[in-house]
């Protein structure tokens, strides 16, 4: 038996039942479990000093595209909205090998784990030049996170009125041969696990209603979790409207796209039917903040939905349109944006970071994770608050008001990932140097 201590934290935010918070408290980890919550615990295994820190679970990462870190801050793609970014890198991507995928992988999901996440999704909707989504598997395992990642698809290019180019599609047979293979090769629905495989396709604007339909059929016969974009912006809307004859929300549903089983990205321009619609059959929803600022594609509808009662998280999304993977200022944005379009008291810093631990944790299925409590997982951020962000704060506990960006140490399933700020698992400046490169080739050609 693997035993740790992680002994007297200022302040242990629990995100449990009661949302307690404990001051001057411990954590007994044994075999990536948590076994005591408390004071005065011992161990004879591994003491990891806290004090003067804040812990928290892990935070929880519901939307992301790995492949993305790789191009970043792409000159003609800096100003655009959401259709003209697309036609502006899909040709970029297209040249994207298989070590481009695990390098920007594994580089984007350590920038995640300096930032306090223990559990990140992946959207992997193209596959070019033999790239599988193996690739982004073998870069979660190399880092250390516990991973959920979803088989992304595009069928309809733009000689069938699709957006992505054609070379980037895929027939849909195939896609769901591979999404069958990706399932029964990589899919652990025990608790505890660290890789889970959902199936999705990349959008309503990208994909067949046939593939849709399919893909939820298979899904929920393979008991499989499901994912897209939805509602993104108002070029979505309109092209939902003028297209499928009716909102978003009501296509998702009339193709088995709404439940507990299925979380929607974004969602930025949902009404109050829709919303309506999720809190009653229990759809997540990924919010996106960052990467809705950068592209203009508005302000989310989070108060709204929190009251009604939808499940949600919190995604980086992909760094081509967020440009960085940085989960804890991924919260502090969701709180501001909700503040000032709906007014100071909108969201609190307690609550934005209850929807990036616990509520992601939920919305994935994975009430074994998100919350500091007796038998669940060892996923545990812990955060130096003795640095000059934290100086002269009031409360430790408000770490999206004055707190760190950075993770002082991490574990996942009680394995240290990051100790002192610095990625254990792989060697980090070897893989952005070998990052940089990549993007240097990509730009000359």
């Amino acid at each position: 038996m693997t035993e740790k201590l992680i002994r007297n934290a200022d302040l242990i935010v629990t995100m449990d039942d009661t949302r307690c918070k404990l001051r001057g408290a411990d954590i007994l980890v044994s075999d990536g479990v948590i076994t005591a919550v408390g004071q005065g615990l011992q161990t004879e295994g591994e003491v990891v000093d806290a004090a003067g820190c804040l812990v928290t679970p892990g935070l929880v990462n519901t939307h992301h595209h790995l492949y993305q870190t790789l191009t970043r801050a792409v000159p003609a793609a800096q100003d655009a909205t959401l259709f003209g970014w697309l036609g502006t890198l899909y040709p970029i991507w297209a040249r994207m090998t298989p070590d481009h995928f695990f390098a920007s992988a594994q580089v984007g999901l350590a920038e995640l784990a300096l930032s306090g996440c223990t559990l990140s999704t992946d959207h992997l909707y193209l596959y070019p030049n033999g790239a599988r989504l193996e690739d982004t598997i073998e870069a979660a395992r190399a880092v250390g996170l516990r991973f959920h990642p979803t088989r992304g698809s595009m069928s309809i290019g733009q000689s069938d009125g699709g957006t992505p180019p054609d070379d980037l599609v895929e027939k849909e047979s195939a896609i769901l041969e591979d999404c069958i293979r990706l399932v029964d090769a990589f899919h652990d629905p025990a608790e505890g696990s660290m890789c889970r495989v959902g199936l999705a396709p990349c959008s309503p604007f990208s994909v067949s209603r046939e593939l849709m339909r399919d893909t939820a059929v298979l899904a929920r016969d393979k008991g499989v979790m499901m994912h897209t974009h939805l509602a993104e912006n108002d070029e979505d809307i309109s092209y939902s409207k003028k297209v499928f004859g009716c909102r978003p929300g009501e296509y998702a549903e009339s193709l088995g796209w709404v439940g507990r089983d299925v979380w929607h990205a974004h969602c930025v321009k949902l009404d109050a039917a829709e919303i309506e619609l999720f809190a009653r059959t229990g759809t997540g929803v990924a919010h996106c903040p960052c990467s809705n600022c950068r592209l203009g594609s508005g302000i989310a509808p989070v108060r709204a939905m929190r009251d009604a009662g939808v499940s949600l998280g919190l995604g980086v999304d992909g760094s081509a349109s967020n440009d960085a993977a940085n989960l804890v200022a991924e919260a502090r944005m969701a709180m501001l944006l909700q503040r000032v379009s709906q007014g100071a008291d909108a969201m609190s810093s307690d609550a934005a970071l209850e929807i990036a631990t616990r509520g992601g944790a939920d919305m994935l299925g994975r009430p074994d994770c998100g919350r500091i409590e007796v038998g669940k997982r060892a996923d545990i951020a812990i955060w130096d608050l003795s640095g000059i962000e934290a100086a002269g704060s009031w409360d430790p506990s408000a770490l999206l008001l004055a707190g760190p960006r950075t993770v002082c140490d991490l574990f996942v399933e009680g394995r240290q990932v990051v100790r002192d700020g610095h990625v254990q698992t792989i060697d980090l400046g070897a893989a952005t140097a070998e990052m940089r490169q990549m993007a240097v080739a990509l730009a000359a050609g």
